[in-house]
Order: structure tokens, then sequence, then C-alpha cells
């Protein structure tokens, strides 16, 4: 077994008291003393911090970085204005998902944010891939995710420019920060030079807003919000049409479109969009009581014929009662439909409900 990597930020997890745990090959935090039900609720309240250093940072450069990149990703990148962020997508030649990432429009090049799990496959799909003349650069930068209704109020103290931003716009001040997140609350992405990461995040610690997160609230935060995990609610057996993603799709990619195609998997993904023939769809789940339904639970329908399963859940602190996401056939995906998820041994109801599961903060000016 391979030595785990440690982020810039892994003293100031052990000087905090954190339990840690092997993830995507790093030695992280899953929580701090304060537990994952307050470092849940603490995010939705007030303002959390997360270490994100282990995720992947890259610099796109080149004569024409945005038309490099839509060789590989379905988004519309040619047209992301400067100064602005887009979620998109790493797709393979048979349609699936090889990996979900945020793409920031600095300039002159392209700030690229990757899942740790991937990156090194990401950087190796980019090299492979991209036009000649391009280059990628791998960073070594500390990455501080700050979540919460009151993010902005601790912002404004630190670094009052950031709050000048909206969702999905990236800025360079004192530091590079975006404004997006992970939890469904407002929130900002502080990327620093790693040998200023604990300094930064022992600052932002200071004020009285501010408690460490772990991966375990990280988790049911997004999960509340309704957004995938990669290699959970997608892989490379999944389409972004299957999985609710077609927003992902840029329009004038699209059939019909100023760019359409030229991404891998682009005719199966298109045909899809237009025939909606696809088999299954990701789909949000509700459930009663207090038992949580786990990844890799069964779904049946009221008949007791399968058909689909549980790739995310646990129990929301937010809602007060399970939460899950999951594929299921399409004639079983419309809102308010009953299916049952089988844990151990019982059949347990759930209702299929739209996404988020709790209205998104975020700051759209």
């Amino acid at each position: 077994m391979s030595e785990l990597k440690h982020t810039p930020l892994h003293g100031l997890h052990r000087s905090l008291g954190a339990r840690l745990v092997p993830f995507a090959g790093y030695e992280m935090p899953v929580q701090y003393p304060l537990g994952v039900k307050k470092e849940h609720e603490h995010t939705r309240s007030a303002c959390g911090l997360f270490d994100v250093s282990h995720m992947g940072q890259l610099l796109l450069c080149g004569p024409a970085p945005a038309e490099a990149l839509e060789t590989l990703v379905p988004a519309d990148i040619v047209g992301l204005e400067p100064g602005w962020q887009r979620y998109a997508l790493f797709t393979a030649e048979e349609g699936g998902i090889l990996d979900d990432l945020m793409v920031v429009n600095a300039g002159d090049h392209l700030y690229l944010v990757v899942n740790a799990a991937c990156k090194e496959q990401d950087v190796a799909h980019l090299r492979r891939g991209l036009p000649e003349g391009h280059e990628l650069e791998v960073l070594d930068r500390g990455l501080i995710a700050l979540q919460g209704p009151e993010s902005a109020e601790v912002m404004t103290r630190l670094c009052p420019a950031a709050c000048e931003l909206v969702f999905l716009q990236h800025g360079r001040v004192e530091v590079w920060v975006s404004r997006s997140g992970y939890t469904g609350e407002d929130g900002f992405e502080l990327s620093v030079a790693a040998d200023q990461a604990e300094t930064l995040a022992r600052r932002l610690l200071d004020e009285p807003e501010v408690e460490a997160i772990g991966l375990g609230a990280r988790d049911s935060l997004r999960l509340e919000a309704g957004l995938c995990l990669y290699g959970h609610d997608i892989d490379t057996e999944t389409t972004p049409v299957e999985a609710g993603l077609i927003w992902a799709i840029g329009k004038p990619r699209r059939r019909g479109g100023e760019r359409p195609g030229g991404f891998p998997g682009a005719d199966l993904i298109l045909h899809q969009i237009e025939a909606k023939d696809h088999r299954r769809k990701r789909v949000g789940l509700l459930g009663e009581g207090r038992a949580p339904v786990r990844e890799g639970t069964e779904l049946f329908d009221a008949e007791g014929e399968a058909i689909g399963v549980v790739t995310s859940g646990g129990f929301g602190p937010s809602l007060g009662q399970p939460v899950a996401m999951g594929y299921v056939t399409l004639e079983h995906a419309d809102i308010g439909t009953q299916v049952f998820a089988e844990v151990r041994g019982k059949r347990l109801p759930m209702t299929v409900s739209k996404m988020p599961f709790v209205a998104p903060g975020y700051h759209r000016g």
C-alpha cells in the first residue's frame, strides 16, 4: 500500500484533533471534535472551513486554450467570459463521464480544478488530447473552501474585494478566489501558495463564525444540495443525460448550435438528448423515519420489481429525514413516485423528489 499524501494543512488538522482517514490517496479529516452533525449544522447556519487542497489545480496555456479544451468537454468554454467559471465534464468516447471539473477563464489561460481521485488520469488525458502548442501546468497550491451564510461577513473583514464577486465569478486579489461551493450555501474557494495555506486557514479560524469541517459533513451537505460525487453518482458507465447533467452541455455544442459536437462521446450523448431513449435517470429520494439508506441499496417498485440503485445516501440533518440519490428506470423517475429501498431485509418507502433538497443560498447579485 502506497504512503498517503498530506495537504499543506495536515499539521493544522492534527492540532485541531481531527479524526484522519484515507481519502483519494491523502490522509484527510473526516471530522473534528465538534462531530459530523454539528459541523453540518454549523455550515448551514454560520460558516465552515474545508481543506480541499487534495484536489488538482491546473493551468492550461496556449494559443487557443478555450477551443483546445472544447475538444475534451461538452461545455461552452469559448463563450465563457473572463473572470467567470463553469462546471464541465470530461467525457469518454463511449459517452460515459471520466471526471467533472470547474473551469475558470483567467484571461490568457484557463484555470482548472479537478477531483483528487482523478487528477493523475485527468492530467494524462489532457496532455494526450490537447492540440499541439498547448501546455498544462500542475500547480502546488493550497485550496481552502469557506462555506455558509456568514462566509461573506468573514470575507468582508479579511478580503473585502472578494465580496464584490457573485456566484461563479473568479478574481485574483490577495489570493485567487472563486465564489461558488459544494454545499449549496454561499461561499468562497481560496487558492494560495502552499507555504501560506496554514497561516490563512488559522487566520480564518480565528473569526468567531468559522469552524473547521471534515469530509463527513462535506458529504451530507453536498447530498442535501443534490450535487454529484464522482465515482459514486457519476462514472464512466453513466452518461451526462442519465445523470441529469444536460445543463452542463453548452447549447452551442448541441446539434443546431454554433459548435456542435467535437467532444468525446458526442454522437451518443447528443442522440440521448434528442431521442430521450436512455433507460435510467438520476433522481432524488426522500425517506421516512430515521434509518438512512446507503449507497448500493437496491430499489424496487410497488410490485417488487428491481428498478434501480442508490448511489449516495444518508441522514439529512437539515431535513430531519433520510435523503438519497440514485438511478431508476425512466418509468419510475417522475416526482412523487413511490419506490422501496431494501435495508436489512425490509422494504422502506421512499419518494422520488426534486433536487436540491435544501434551497440553495448562492449569492447571485
